[in-house]
């Protein structure tokens, strides 16, 4: 499951807690939202990794080349 899906998953949970009155449904969701930003987080530090690592190739393939 992606971050942002777990995230409005969370949401969705913890608003069923609300108009239930289940503090366990509402925590539940509450730490699917932490869950799913958490991912999102990881998510968009390796996308930047990953674009980091590609320049650098770029660079060093065009430095080879000449």
């Amino acid at each position: 499951m992606t971050g942002k899906a777990e995230e409005f998953r969370g949401r969705v949970k913890e608003a069923a807690g609300a108009l239930a009155d289940d503090d366990k449904l509402r925590r539940e969701g509450k730490a699917d939202q932490v869950s799913g930003k958490t991912k999102q987080a990881v998510q968009k530090v390796a996308d930047k990794a990953k674009e980091v690592v590609e320049k650098a190739k770029e660079h060093i393939h065009r430095a080879t080349d000449q």
